[in-house]
């Protein structure tokens, strides 16, 4: 077989893109386009799904047209997006009756308190392998039903749909208000807080304590199979797999076997290890999810290092404080210097997630003195990206036992060898880099693949992955211990600066 082509989208927390593949998983086109990010108030972030729908329709057309395509060239079309952003519309207009609640937003702090009672944040942990935390839909669910007017009556009598970015994004590729499937996939139900991690349902108890009506539900299907057909400009393409974006990445660069795992590098970080056909529960601050379901085969989960802040960490130092005036100056700014100068940066600025998950901690920077100047601040900023990845890796050994003896990256700031060499220090093993950087389209494009036979299987896939960088360790471990323990220091000045 050969010119059997692939496209992907990638519905991203800044953006949205589509990437066309060949059968080798080579890039053959890319389009991309951004979208506003609408900040109403202090720890609130939406978007405007119409005009995420808007965006993806242009970067399929955009990415056909470079790729001199049209419809009848792609074999299938695979779905990986940004997860737990909360998005309910009306089946019939199509319309969403709120802007999306994107997962960084921190408004259901309070309600999720309130769900934990006594048990705490815990309380649903068994069932779903999560902690009740603002960064979950079903809250975000729960909230809209809550404070938009009319909106709970309606949801009970089946006019309302409920999705993440996946579900939003296959209802209206296959037609919308005109016979759109409302489905989503495993892993994205995992990151709910309302499916049960061993049935793969919707949990009832759950929905109950939420009061989120089964009616505004999608289907929870498998990771890689044909869900529907595409209208508009790829109609007739089985839209043919949905995975959440950290779990295409898993995908992407072929981490199949059990103890494998990666990291992605984006607006926030997550780090993920494959555990097997067995749920792993956490003990330290980690989150137990789906990694991928293949078709009718066993599901395959993972463990889970989520950290809000990596990437944005970098736009904030760019946009907000004006230190730099694109990205990739501040490895430059940071490399003139040897260190730190004993700066900490501490990004919590919707609080912190992995291992600690407290809502009341807010960004810090510590260890100030005279000397310390911008570049010590920008390599203070790089290096906090390492120090939660660090503190991830050292969580996910206390769960599994597991050690992590090479750690494959992918994401933009894997682009910043500062930052990837730092990473091999603190870590103390390597760290490499795959040939095809776009691990997260990959995936979604391998799982369509392998549901409409381009592909024939895992091993067919794990033969197309390649070494593009690898970086060492070369930090003395006495440097590295002494730096992460001024690192903890600096992460416990962060608790306890957001009341209730």
């Amino acid at each position: 077989m050969t010119d059997r082509f692939v496209a992907a989208i990638d519905q991203g927390t800044t953006s949205s893109r589509c990437i066309i593949f060949d059968r080798d998983g080579g890039i053959v086109a890319v389009d991309q386009r951004e979208h506003r990010q609408i900040l109403p108030r202090p720890g609130w972030v939406e978007h405007d799904a119409t005009e995420i729908w808007n965006t993806v329709r242009e970067v399929v057309a955009g990415a056909l047209a470079k790729a001199g395509l049209e419809a009848g060239g792609i074999s299938a079309l695979g779905i990986t997006n940004q997860r737990e952003t909360t998005v309910l519309w009306d089946r019939a207009t199509g319309r969403p009756v709120h802007h999306a609640i994107v997962w960084q937003d921190t408004r259901t702090a309070a309600l999720c308190a309130e769900l934990g009672g006594d048990a705490g944040q815990d309380r649903f942990r068994e069932a779903t392998g999560l902690p009740l935390a603002s960064y979950f839909s079903g809250p975000k669910a729960a909230w809209l039903l809550e404070h938009v007017p009319g909106l709970r009556e309606r949801a009970e009598r089946g006019e309302i749909a409920f999705g993440t970015m996946d579900s939003w994004l296959i209802w209206n590729l296959t037609g919308g208000p005109e016979g759109g499937v409302h489905v989503t996939d495993v892993t994205n139900a995992s990151r709910t807080m309302l499916m049960n991690l061993r049935t793969l349902e919707w949990d009832p108890e759950i929905l109950d304590a939420m009061r989120v009506p089964r009616a505004v539900l999608p289907e929870i299907r498998s990771s890689a199979e044909v869900y529907g057909t595409a209208v508009g400009p790829l109609a007739g393409v089985p839209v043919a797999s949905a995975l959440g974006d950290q779990q295409a990445a898993v995908f992407g660069q072929a981490c199949y076997e059990e103890g494998t795992a990666k990291n992605t590098y984006g607006t926030g970080s997550f780090l993920l290890l494959n555990t097997g056909e067995r749920p792993v529960p956490s003990r330290s601050g980690l989150i137990t999810t789906l990694g991928y379901k293949i078709g009718d085969a066993r599901p395959v989960y993972c463990l889970e290092g989520s950290i809000a802040v990596t990437g944005s960490l970098v736009q904030w130092f760019r946009d907000q404080l004006g230190i730099i005036r694109t990205a990739d100056e501040i490895e430059t700014l940071a490399e003139s210097v040897e260190d730190n100068g004993g700066a900490y940066v501490v990004p919590a600025f919707s609080g912190l997630y992995a291992p600690y998950w407290r809502a009341d901690a807010r960004g810090v920077i510590t260890g100030l003195t005279r000397y310390v100047t911008k570049a010590h601040l920008a390599r203070a900023v790089l290096e906090a990206t390492s120090w939660q990845t660090r503190e991830v890796v050292d969580a996910m050994y206390e769960d599994s036992g597991v050690r992590i003896t090479t750690l494959k990256v992918d994401g933009g700031m894997t682009a910043n060898g500062l930052l990837m060499q730092h990473q091999a220090d603190v870590l103390g093993v390597p760290v490499v880099r795959p040939r095809v950087s776009e691990t997260t389209c990959l995936g979604a494009a391998y799982a369509a693949g392998l549901a409409t036979g381009v592909w024939s299987g895992l091993d067919e896939l794990t033969s197309h992955w390649r070494r593009d960088a690898e970086w060492q360790p070369r930090m003395a471990a006495e440097v590295r211990e002494r730096e992460y323990a001024n690192w903890r220091k600096a992460v416990e000045r962060s608790f306890g600066w957001e009341e209730a």
